[in-house]
């Protein structure tokens, strides 16, 4: 006789990722799974490529065919199903072309980090594909998480302050993103406040900068995050509220690895029950 298989728990939110790997475990692939596993959730995945990469930087990058791609996640569509999808590096036109199909065949919602530029500097996103993410990504967007440079690339406007972050979210509002949580990790000031914009208004997370260099994957793990709460069931602002809480701490709880930007400690909530 089989052994009794449990149902899952009805709260065990299924997020599908369809991003980069990368080989030093902190942001990508890897930091997703991370955060939406500490986070209660049920992370599966579909990676775009594969990167060779240490807190040090990016040392190659490795797309993986598209028709491989799309097989992962029809793979998990038709079985396991989803409850959200987060996508991170898509890298070019082709896949951006082939992962907005993807979304299309899902009522998950997307939580899409327009992934552009690595923390040292590499870039993630061939540059004739800007416009792609402007017109296949952002309208299929539940959540848009752009940091002030990805916010800019995507605008053409110029943000230094809180209003420029305002403005940035509205222009993408009107792009056809249903939400966007504007990141103002690159606004300077002793106070981070990143600003999540709706079309019925706004919430303001904020706090201390953290004066540290081991920020490697705040953005993509901040993104699944959100997207595990969504997945939960979660309302909008209650996601977005507990995923900026949660990354907050793994910034302070940093563990120290490498000799360049460091991940974060994605496990601190383990470490605490």
């Amino acid at each position: 006789m089989p052994a009794h298989i449990p149902p899952p728990p009805a709260d065990l939110g299924r997020v599908l990722i369809i991003a980069g790997s990368d080989s030093g475990g902190g942001a990508g692939i890897q930091g997703d799974i991370k955060a939406i596993s500490l986070l209660g959730g049920f992370a599966a995945t579909a990676i775009t490529a594969i990167t060779v990469q240490n807190t040090l930087g990016v040392h190659g990058v490795h797309p993986l065919p598209l028709d491989l791609i799309e097989e992962q996640a029809r793979a998990v569509l038709d079985d396991i199903g989803t409850d959200a999808v987060k996508t991170g590096m898509l890298g070019s036109i082709a896949v951006i072309e082939r992962v907005a199909a993807i979304l299309d065949t899902t009522p998950a919602s997307a939580v899409v980090d327009p992934v552009m530029i690595a923390k040292g500097g590499h870039p993630l996103l061939d540059a004739d594909a800007v416009a792609a993410v402007r017109s296949l990504m952002i309208p299929r967007a539940a959540l848009l998480t752009p940091n002030t440079p990805e916010a800019e690339a995507l605008t053409g406007l110029t943000i230094t302050d809180l209003d420029g972050q305002r403005r940035a979210g509205d222009f993408l509002l009107g792009m056809g993103a249903q939400s966007v949580l504007m990141k103002g990790g690159h606004v300077p000031g002793e106070t981070v406040i990143d600003v999540l914009i709706t079309p019925t208004g706004e919430t303001l997370l904020e706090g201390p900068r953290i004066e540290t260099r081991h920020t490697h994957g705040t953005g993509c793990t901040l993104a699944s995050a959100c997207a595990a709460g969504l997945a939960r069931g979660l309302p909008l602002e209650t996601a977005v509220a507990n995923a900026w809480a949660y990354v907050s701490e793994a910034i302070r709880r940093a563990p120290g690895l490498g000799g360049g930007h460091g991940p974060l400690d994605h496990g601190w909530p383990m470490r605490d029950r």
